[in-house]
């Protein structure tokens, strides 16, 4: 319900200020609008106001404002004036601009928001790095805190937690250059600087090996048993939440994740393999043996113990003033939108997979998972889902704002607008390709949903 209801909230939000976006120019400029509708189809709400009948319809999937103009009816001698095919270049430009204009600067505000309120995230103390990474040739181990980073030459960059020190790695990484980092222990001790050779991973698009050569770490974790389930191997071998495990296997134990691994791959011929673990309670040091179930997950069995092993990693609140924050926001939508455009562009070229086209389905189920960790969480969600609305729509496609730009573009530059036969023929090419583009989009949703990707 939760789901529903988040994506009910997130397209309604969306679609409205996009066409709002439309019709509140149209309005300035001189232009009646007849109808401003959000959805398609059967109509389940009408009120007229003033000159214009706004509608909701069945299909929430996309909106439309429907202005005076002569090409699609007859217009009274007396509001000739008022047909949009008759306002000025400029005019019509502004009116189909402000649709996605309208969406980027709702992401600028929704980030801003999510900066003025504050959010949570994980300190950017690392868990261990993943063999063979970008993050482990760099010399990063578990437990060191990240604290600034650099762009070639330029000045040291505050990093203010985990989620942040990700976001620029992940576009590091898609432009291909290296980052600086700034580093100290947990307790901010021993300062140095270390390069991430994001250049040499030669990123394509965001994807499971993409982020494994990188090796994007997880937040450190104390290697601290927490709820140990009655009945399960962990309680059966005498383990209790508290007990801080220092080896396994002779193996000296830093951190959470590798105990993860560790339990995981306990298996041979189908049966778990007993461990010998080194624990630390009440200040004594006591050896237990742990011999996991297996259960099978995917194409492969795997040791599990039934407890909780780690202690929650430490948490900052990232919050901003009212400027910083509101110019935070504008550069993360700035970053974004040109992230989208570089992964379209590679996926046009075929640098990029088609995998990457998310359909309504991912979208609902992402409203929902967004809605249920929180509002500020929600918050960026909607920033994210506004944002690639903008960028779509500005995209020079035939059906599309940016196809209409683009038809304003030529009118500009050659003194005449497109012919209504070339018209004809762009709208049938610019039909075809949305259609596609949304199959593969749902395909890919239903791919995910039958755990096909």
């Amino acid at each position: 319900m939760i789901t529903v209801l988040a994506f009910i909230v997130t397209l309604g939000l969306l679609i409205v200020v996009h066409e709002y976006g439309h019709y509140r120019v149209a309005v300035a400029c001189g232009v009646k609008v007849l109808r401003f509708s959000v959805g398609f189809g059967r109509t389940l709400w009408r009120r007229q106001r003033g000159e214009t009948e706004f509608v909701i319809a069945a299909l929430p999937l996309g909106g439309y404002v429907r202005m005076l103009d002569e090409r699609e009816a007859a217009v009274p001698a007396h509001e000739v004036h008022r047909a949009f095919n008759r306002a000025s270049l400029w005019k019509r430009t502004a009116i189909v601009a402000a649709g996605p204009l309208a969406n980027l600067l709702l992401a600028v505000l929704l980030y801003a928001s999510a900066h003025w309120i504050g959010i949570e995230e994980p300190k950017a103390i690392l868990g261990t790095p993943p063999a063979a990474s970008a993050f482990e040739r760099a010399g990063l181990t578990a437990g060191d805190w990240v604290r600034a980073y650099a762009e070639g030459d330029s000045q040291w960059r505050d990093l203010a937690s985990l989620n942040e020190l990700n976001w620029q790695v992940m576009r590091h990484a898609l432009d291909r250059e290296d980052l600086q980092l700034l580093v100290t222990d947990a307790q901010g001790r021993g300062q140095r600087s270390v390069v991430l050779e994001l250049g040499r991973v030669q990123a394509r698009e965001i994807d499971a090996d993409t982020v494994r050569r990188i090796g994007l770490p997880s937040a450190f974790r104390e290697p601290v048993m927490g709820e140990v389930r009655a009945g399960g191997p962990a309680a059966a071998a005498g383990l209790r939440a508290g007990d801080r495990i220092v080896r396994i296997d002779g193996q000296r134990i830093d951190e959470a994740l590798p105990v993860f691994e560790r339990i995981r791959n306990a298996v041979r011929d189908g049966n778990g393999v007993p461990m010998d673990w080194q624990v630390i309670r009440d200040g004594a040091t006591l050896n237990i043996s742990v011999t996991p179930r297996v259960i099978t997950e995917g194409p492969r069995p795997i040791g599990r113990i039934d407890a909780a092993v780690g202690t929650p990693p430490q948490r900052v609140v990232v919050r901003h003033g009212a400027i910083d924050g509101l110019v935070k926001g504008a550069q993360r939508t700035w970053d974004m939108a040109l992230l989208s455009l570089k992964m379209l562009g590679r996926i046009v070229i075929g640098e990029a997979s088609v995998r990457n086209l998310n359909g309504p389905l991912t979208i609902a189920d992402a409203a929902g998972q967004s809605a249920q960790q929180g509002f500020v969480t929600f918050i960026g969600f909607l920033a994210v889902v506004s944002l690639s609305i903008g960028v779509l729509n500005l995209l020079p496609l035939p059906m599309l704002d940016g196809g209409h730009l683009m038809y304003y573009l030529f009118e500009a530059v050659t003194g005449r607008p497109v012919s209504d036969l070339w018209l004809a023929r762009l709208q049938r090419g610019g039909v075809a390709i949305l259609l596609l583009v949304m199959s593969v989009a749902l395909y890919n949703d239903v791919a995910r949903l039958l755990g096909l990707h």
